[in-house]
Formats: structure tokens, C-alpha cells, sequence
């Protein structure tokens, strides 16, 4: 019987080539040069304000998001368009958000929040599409969304966490999608009649329910 120990076989290592690395892409790369736009029409009751908050606007979305922009006093438009350094090209459309909130009628800090939360968003409906009012019953309708000095509107707003525009018959809500839901529903029963105090007991029941879920 041999005492030799077995030939150990041995394995070639054949090392692997190292993983390419690739630096991601920016936006101007993606659109194969092309330089991407978004223009918002500047109805006639926002112009005076656009003027008047027009450095509040464009100090974020040039300086943070990284995204040109300027007035077309002709066109009657605000114009955006991305540039060599947007580090993202989802900024573009966030800032048309932005800029489109404000024209809807939402104060700059409020409409601020469309550039740092990806969750937000702003639904548009009209009081016609919930129930045909018309004449003194569309009035009467509007001062029910409203309540004595804006009350109702604030104190949904309030219990929700949403921002809301009530512009003549057109309603507008930012605020994220659950939140949005539970304001919508309020501002509904309120059109269809119901008194406020009825509305502001359902909505201590939802608010405290949402309260416990986070």
C-alpha cells in the first residue's frame, strides 16, 4: 500500500473582467440631445400676481431644481426647459406642477411643497359635476363650501392636511391621495345639502382614524 498522498488537482483561476461603469445619464443624453419644454398659460386674474411673486417662483426652480424659465409676455405663457446640468428629468415636470398649482390659485409656499414631496398632487372638479345647481341654490352652494369667513373650507383643510382653491363653480384640492379622498368626500356632502356641523362630526371620526394609522 502506498503512503503517497493523492495529486492535488489544480484549478486555473480564470478571473473575471471588471464590471463596466457607466455614469448615469443626464437629461439632455436621455432626450438624445433634444432640449425638453413645458409652457403654462397664464389666465388674465393671475397675472398681477405672478408679477408680484414672480422672484419667489423662480428662485427654486432655477436655483434647486436646475430648470430655465421665463415670461413670454406675448404668448401670455410661463416657459420652462431643462439645461446641461438638470440632475433630474422628472424636475421639468415637477416645476410645470408647480408653476400650474399657482395658477389654480395656491399660494407659493403651499404649491412649494409639488417640488419636495413626489406624493403630492392637485385634483380639479366642478360643483356641476357633483349636482346641478343653478341661479340662488349654486350660490347658496359655494357660501356652504366656504362657511362664515372661510371656517369650513380651513377646518377641512385642517383635518385633512390639504390645500383647497375654491374659484367660482371650480374646486381645487392638493394634497396627497388618501387625504385628497377624505376632503373630496366633505366638500361633496356639502354641496348635496349637507349641514356643516354634520360634515365636521364625520370628519374628527376620519381624522382620528387616519391619526391612528400613522
Amino acid at each position: 500500500m502506498s503512503s503517497e498522498a493523492p495529486a492535488t488537482m489544480e484549478i486555473e483561476s480564470n478571473p473575471l473582467p471588471p464590471k463596466p461603469k457607466f455614469e448615469p445619464l443626464k437629461p439632455h443624453e436621455m432626450s438624445d440631445g433634444r432640449v425638453q419644454f413645458r409652457k403654462v398659460s397664464v389666465p388674465p386674474h393671475r397675472y398681477s400676481p405672478l408679477k408680484k411673486y414672480w422672484m419667489d417662483i423662480y428662485t427654486p426652480v432655477y436655483e434647486q431644481m436646475k430648470i430655465d424659465i421665463r415670461m413670454n409676455l406675448k404668448a401670455r405663457k410661463v416657459e420652462l426647459k431643462t439645461r446641461p446640468d438638470t440632475p433630474d428629468v422628472s424636475n421639468l415636470q415637477k416645476c410645470a406642477d408647480f408653476v400650474q398649482a399657482f395658477m389654480l390659485g395656491f399660494d407659493v409656499p403651499d404649491a412649494i411643497a409639488l417640488l419636495r414631496l413626489d406624493e403630492l398632487y392637485v385634483e380639479s372638479f366642478e360643483i356641476k359635476d357633483v349636482k346641478t345647481l343653478r341661479g340662488e341654490h349654486l350660490s347658496r352652494a359655494i357660501g356652504r363650501l366656504s362657511g362664515k369667513g372661510g371656517k369650513t373650507k380651513f377646518a377641512i383643510e385642517n383635518a385633512t392636511k390639504t390645500r383647497i382653491v375654491i374659484a367660482d363653480s371650480k374646486i381645487h384640492i392638493l394634497g396627497s391621495f388618501a387625504n385628497m379622498k377624505i376632503a373630496r368626500d366633505s366638500l361633496c356632502s356639502l354641496i348635496l345639502g349637507s349641514p356643516a356641523g354634520k360634515v365636521y362630526s364625520k370628519l374628527r371620526q376620519v381624522s382620528a382614524r387616519l391619526a391612528e394609522r400613522f
